[in-house]
């Protein structure tokens, strides 16, 4: 792998990893806290859907990022032809 090959790999690792964490941080932080009393108004499984959000749906989205990310690396590994076999 060239130099130039490094650095592009690194930044669209980092520029990955910059996308996930930001929507990470909306989904916890906004979702979770700043809008949990606007989500409160509607009712979900007999629990108000800012707390099932904070408690559950947050989780889930954590669950579907860790996929994302195998899989987008995944494709970033084999552009820049260093995947495993």
């Amino acid at each position: 792998m060239t130099p130039e090959n490094r650095i592009d790999y690194w930044k669209a690792n980092v520029r990955l990893l910059a996308i996930l964490l930001v929507i990470w941080f909306i989904v916890s932080f906004g979702f979770g806290i700043l809008l949990a009393g606007w989500l409160d108004q509607v009712m979900l499984g007999g629990y108000p859907l800012g707390f099932w959000w904070a408690q559950q749906g947050s989780m889930y989205v954590f669950l579907v990022l860790i996929f994302v990310y195998a899989w987008r690396m995944n494709q970033l590994d084999k552009k820049f032809e260093v995947q495993e076999d």
